[in-house]
């Protein structure tokens, strides 16, 4: 009878009895090595000694946190038999008792010959993309690649067309290919804790397929095709932001279960809403929605595309769709205004002395702000502005909040996807005009908590839960609850050696205590459970919000503990969370956590132009964003390493002075006493590009200098304790980051051309003059002739300007550059053509250059128009 391969015992220095490997023997074809800590390093062995042996192995196991795991990979395709394959991390556990990732994060090309693997389980790895060799696996019936960090699947996944269960939970996920329909013997699909925020109509080619996870990712809708899968019996798309499902998915014949569980349902259809096997918990069903018109009715409206230069535009009372250039819409239904009115708009740079953010709020857009303020309409404008999605979207909710000149409120919003090319949108219906600006905040769970008690739980997790017992209060209040997730909690605090559970925030509408406890269930910071606890090491804290500190009250309340939760009781409303710390003394984390809430570790980013050294790239990048940013930026730019890390607060102001013999070559309005102003928001784009000139005349030399980067002020609402260590002569300098200038190769113009004295453009709109001409030709560079064909210049006439000039790059571009605008001086909308001209030519950089100048003309002549009083406008306003 045959034994089972056993590997032997470990005699004190790691090795394995040489005895032992030479007399086991392989039964059922089976190897477990995952079970032992170097199973790989034994692996290799027996394949060296017993390699005849080993090739008829069918299933196997191997342990993805061991170092020897990739040169074990390149054995295996010589196991040309193997069928069940586990190549998973997970093995090994951290101080706190978490799993962790194995090193996996690719497999050899020859991975793919392995023709009778029919199971392959990859999870708890490092994958952030599926190797392509996986699909040549013709065999496979069942793929598991949880726990890993995917962001797509191969466009020709369809190929693995014997697959019958295929797990991606808790992945990275944003679409599917729509090769996905193509697996038609698919049975089992889990896709849960992903980001998808659409799904391919090809989903509906899955006919055999019988459950269907789809919770916790970001869809807002699932495609009619979802009712075709006929053999479906279990579908769940709880956690989702669905606002809507398709009737027909009632209609399926051997659907058991579908969970549409803490979605953002205001109306179910009522085949759904009234069938037994329904879960509608956690959704706002009843709450008004937003009276949103149908495209339809906006296409028979007129539509207004406005261009960058212009700033206003004029509705009349049979309503319009406007679209500014930076992507916000309106629509204006007939009737909302009821004689012809011009509307002012700018985009401002968000303030901290007057944009106020609540706790844990993000901002998400710059301020727009509409003009005449305070103009009511007869009927609810519609507004479209575009924001940047944070990637923790499914736990927060997005608004529109609008300034009245005192205080903000948030809109009820709608959030779409939409748009070529598609861009997140957050819409709302406004009575009158003033500011706007897009933020995500916490997500709010409300419920009314009468003298008979109840129970509110959180829909970002719902095992969050609080309890009001009977006799709880006398008259019926109000209760607020939010959370703010582990997993972002865990990005703001970057402590290896704690971990936090979500912290959990209350509120009410009245300011007297509970008259009897409150019970509130809060889960374990992750990687800890009831088993595994050290009490002496968890903290319970209490947010005093008006203090701006937190208290340690572990002492002062009933902890109790199950397997993954604990639950205490208070008599008041305000913030809670769960600290586990390794540190054997907490001292004064507790009191400082709030200020370790609002700090961003970031670094400074500072390109040059590889075309045009004298463009600068000044960016500012939450430091886990660093290296995307650059991979971006690494064709067009070159300079040094980013800066060494350090602290910023949300909201706080920092300026970019150049220094060394290098000075700013542009008169710009963020530029204040010679520095560039800048204001950090960890999701906007905290970028500017920058025209620098040298202090000294380059023909000799080039110029070494640098960029430097400095604190301005705090924001106002931050601790004291938080602040006290910008004191000191050196805690306004945060990095210094070198810039150089090469020797500079301009020489004169030949062939006897002159520059002719013209102006482009008018007073009112901005001018560009002579000498704006001159800086923009000279960082034009290689891309003139494509700049040229794109202004409409004939292409003989740029082949001409190539001979007659081909010794001479510099007067290639002047001739080009001028003759144009000596053809169009006379067009009032030749600006706006240059600067399309540029974005079409890839040339972004000089595109903005020319807006920053037309709006700084812009302003100027609106300064001077105010000064003699002849502002028409202003005084109409300020008389209404």
């Amino acid at each position: 009878m045959a034994e089972v391969l056993e590997v032997g015992e470990d005699l004190g220095e790691g090795s394995f009895v040489t005895a032992a490997l030479e007399g086991c023997r392989l039964a059922g074809n089976r190897l477990n090595l995952d079970v032992y800590p170097d199973g790989c390093r034994q692996f290799l062995k027996l394949f060296e000694k017993r390699r005849e042996e080993i090739a008829q192995v069918e299933f196997l196991r191997l342990n993805c946190n061991e170092a020897l795991i990739d040169s074990t990979l390149g054995s295996l395709p010589v196991l040309k038999c193997l069928k069940s394959l586990v190549l998973k991390g997970g093995h090994a556990q951290d101080e706190f008792g978490a799993c962790q990732q194995g090193s996996l994060t690719t497999l050899p090309q020859d991975f793919g010959s392995l023709l009778c693997l029919t199971h392959l389980d990859l999870s708890f790895n490092s994958f952030s993309r599926l190797p392509s060799c996986i699909t040549d696996l013709a065999s496979l019936r069942v793929l598991l690649v949880c726990h890993n960090s995917l962001v797509e699947l191969p466009e020709d996944f369809g190929r693995l067309s014997k697959l019958t269960f295929f797990s991606a939970m808790k992945n990275q996920l944003r679409d599917l290919p729509w090769s996905i329909g193509e697996l038609a013997a698919l049975q089992r699909l889990d896709l849960s804790e992903n980001a998808l925020q659409s799904l391919p109509d090809e989903i509906g080619c899955l006919y055999n397929c019988m459950e269907l996870d789809l919770s916790g990712n970001q869809l807002m809708g699932v495609p009619d095709s979802l009712a075709n899968l006929q053999s479906l019996q279990q579908l769940r798309l709880h956690s989702n932001l669905l606002v809507t499902v398709p009737a027909s998915l009632a209609s399926l014949p051997n659907l058991s279960r579908l969970d549409l569980q803490n979605n953002r349902l205001r109306s179910i259809p009522p085949e759904i809403q009234h069938s037994p096997f329904v879960y509608l918990r956690g959704n706002p069903l009843g709450e008004p929605e937003i009276p949103l018109q149908s495209g339809n009715c906006i296409s028979e409206l007129g539509r207004v595309f406005l261009v960058p230069s212009e700033d206003s535009f004029t509705v009349t009372p049979d309503g319009c769709k406007v679209i500014l250039a930076c992507g916000i819409k309106f629509y204006f239904p007939p009737g909302a205004a009821t004689s012809s009115l011009t509307i002012h708009f700018q985009m401002l740079s968000p303030d901290p002395q007057w944009v106020k953010l609540r706790h844990h709020d993000i901002l998400l857009s710059e301020v727009l702000e509409l003009r005449p303020h305070g103009i009511v309409f007869q009927q609810e404008v519609q507004i479209w502005m575009p924001y940047a999605s944070p990637q923790t979207l499914h736990e927060r909710e997005v608004v529109v909040r609008t300034f009245n000149g005192q205080s903000w409120s948030d809109l009820q919003t709608k959030v779409e996807w939409r748009g070529k090319p598609k861009k997140h949108m957050a819409c709302c219906s406004i009575p009158h005009f003033s500011w706007f600006l897009v933020v995500s905040r916490l997500v709010e769970n409300k419920c009314s908590v009468p003298s008979e008690g109840t129970l509110l739980f959180s829909t970002v997790d719902p095992s969050i839960k609080v309890t009001f017992p009977p006799g709880v209060t006398e008259e019926t209040r109000s209760v607020t609850l939010q959370v703010l997730s582990a997993e972002e909690l865990a990005e703001i605090t970057d402590d290896p050696e704690s971990r936090a559970g979500p912290l959990l925030c209350l509120s009410q509408n009245s300011t007297v205590d509970f008259l009897r406890p409150v019970k509130i269930q809060l889960p374990l910071p992750p990687g800890v459970t009831g088993l595994t606890l050290d009490r002496s090491r968890l903290h319970l804290l209490h947010g005093n919000l008006q203090a701006q500190t937190w208290d340690d009250i572990t002492s002062q309340v009933v902890l109790e503990f199950t397997h993954l939760y604990a639950r205490f009781e208070v008599t008041h409303f305000s913030w809670y969370w769960l600290w586990y710390t390794t540190k054997t003394y907490i001292g004064g984390i507790a009191r400082k956590v709030y200020e370790r809430l609002r700090l961003y570790q970031v670094n400074f980013i500072a390109l040059q132009r590889k075309k045009d050294p004298e463009q600068v790239l000044l960016q500012c990048v939450p430091k886990n964003k660093v290296d995307p940013v650059l991979g971006k930026l690494h064709d067009r730019y070159q300079g040094p390493e980013p800066s060494d890390v350090v602290e910023l607060f949300e909201g706080e102001q920092f300026f970019a002075a150049f220094e060394r013999g290098i000075n700013i070559d542009a008169d710009r309005p963020d530029c204040v006493d010679g520095r560039i102003s800048f204001i950090f928001y960890s999701h906007l784009k905290n970028m500017k590009e920058i025209y620098v000139t040298a202090e000294v005349d380059r023909k000799g030399q080039a110029v070494r200098g640098q960029v430097s980067f400095y604190r301005g002020e705090v924001p106002d609402n931050v601790p004291e304790d938080a602040t006290k260590k910008r004191r000191g002569p050196d805690s306004h300098w945060l990095a210094t980051l070198p810039i150089k200038l090469p020797v500079s190769d301009h020489s004169e113009p030949k062939n006897g051309f002159s520059f002719p004295p013209l102006n482009l453009g008018n007073a009112e709109t901005g001018y560009l003059t002579q000498a704006n001409l001159l800086g923009i030709a000279g960082r034009i560079g290689a891309d003139w002739q494509t700049i040229g064909l794109n202004l409409g210049l004939p292409y003989q006439q740029i082949q001409r300007i190539g001979y007659n000039h081909r010794e001479d790059l510099d007067s290639q571009i002047l001739n080009m550059l001028f003759s144009w605008a000596q053809q169009n001086s006379e067009d009032q909308n030749c600006v706006e053509k240059l600067i399309t001209a540029m974005k079409e030519s890839g040339r972004q950089d000089i595109a903005d250059e020319i807006e920053t100048v037309i709006e700084l003309g812009r302003q100027k002549y609106r300064a001077s128009i105010r000064r003699v009083g002849l502002d028409q406008e202003s005084n109409t306003e300020d008389s209404a």
